[in-house]
């Protein structure tokens, strides 16, 4: 059990990722009660932002690391991140809709460049920097579906510090896309 704990903890990230884009979903059209919706979507987020963390932890510490993980752990990282981007949007978010669509931009156009590389057996490492990427989407995001949830008195005192999370987040995530294309550029070179 031990060495699939890490892979069902990324599956199980995949799943809840699409609950709780079904619960922002249900509560821009109406369905439910929207608070209740809301509330769940956050805390769907954070739970599943948590085994981000926690599958690649495992693994690494009881050296389980497999290559299913490699494959799903990215994927299910892109997954959670468009979906609650695009729940946001849908719920009338404009930052997270401005801020997030810079974020997947960034994401599947470095997802294309390993793409590329890879039949030439050329890689792109994971930075440090891109690790702290992720770890500024996840706060952001989650502090933007937070808002979802708070009463209107709430809303406007920290909107100004989620909007700012937003954008570092969308800021540092485009440097990171930067750093990966000329890394890039110098692998195919270098080929």
């Amino acid at each position: 059990m031990k060495q699939h704990l890490p892979n069902i903890l990324t599956l199980g990230r995949l799943v809840l990722t699409v609950a709780v884009f079904l619960a922002l979903c249900g509560g821009a059209l109406g369905f439910c009660d929207a608070l209740t919706m809301y509330s769940f979507a956050f805390w769907g987020f954070v739970v599943a932002a948590v085994t981000d963390f926690l599958d690649g932890w495992l693994a690494r510490r009881w050296q389980v690391e497999s290559l299913a993980g490699a494959i799903l752990d990215p994927i299910a990282d892109k997954v959670l991140v468009a979906g609650a981007v695009v729940g946001l949007a849908a719920n009338g978010d404009q930052v997270a809709a401005l801020a997030g669509g810079l974020i997947l931009f960034r994401e599947f156009a470095v997802s294309a460049l390993r793409e590329v590389l890879a039949p030439r057996g050329l890689r792109l490492p994971v930075t440090m920097l891109a690790k702290w990427k992720t770890t500024l989407q996840l706060v952001a995001l989650a502090a933007a579906l937070l808002r979802l949830t708070l009463p209107p008195w709430l809303t406007a005192p920290v909107s100004l510090g989620i909007d700012l999370s937003l954008w570092l987040a969308a800021a540092v995530t485009a440097w990171t896309g930067v750093e990966y294309g000329l890394a890039a550029r110098r692998a195919l070179k270098a080929a």
